[in-house]
């Protein structure tokens, strides 16, 4: 089993889930997140005021897998987010000791379905 987490633009995120869903891949979870790269931020002027904006918005997802499930997982992210340009994001695939369903209480590989 394993936690398969990215970090991808917002706007690409329709794109990624229309990938992970062609590869059958449905249980996800989507959470709003702040963060900076190379992309190094921008500058902004506000009532006159220059600030620097270095973190940038960006979509985190996390999607637990069996094995078999990995590589395709990876694939779809992929395709779905990449742009060929700076800041298209980052994938990290984390083992997962555990996974346990509240409802029946199955546990590993079971219960990630």
């Amino acid at each position: 089993m394993k936690l398969v987490i990215a970090y991808i633009q917002p706007e690409r995120l329709n794109q990624v889930k229309q990938a992970l869903y062609e590869k059958e891949i449905y249980k996800i979870s989507v959470t709003n997140a702040l963060g900076c790269g190379q992309q190094k931020g921008y500058h902004e002027s506000y009532r006159g005021v220059d600030f620097e904006v270095n973190l940038l918005k960006k979509v985190r997802v996390e999607i637990a897998v069996n094995e078999a499930f990995v590589e395709p997982t990876i694939e779809a992210i992929i395709a779905g987010a990449r742009t060929d340009q700076i800041g298209d994001g980052k994938i990290f695939v984390i083992a997962l000791a555990e996974c346990v369903r509240i409802r029946t209480r199955e546990r590993g590989g079971d219960a990630i379905g």
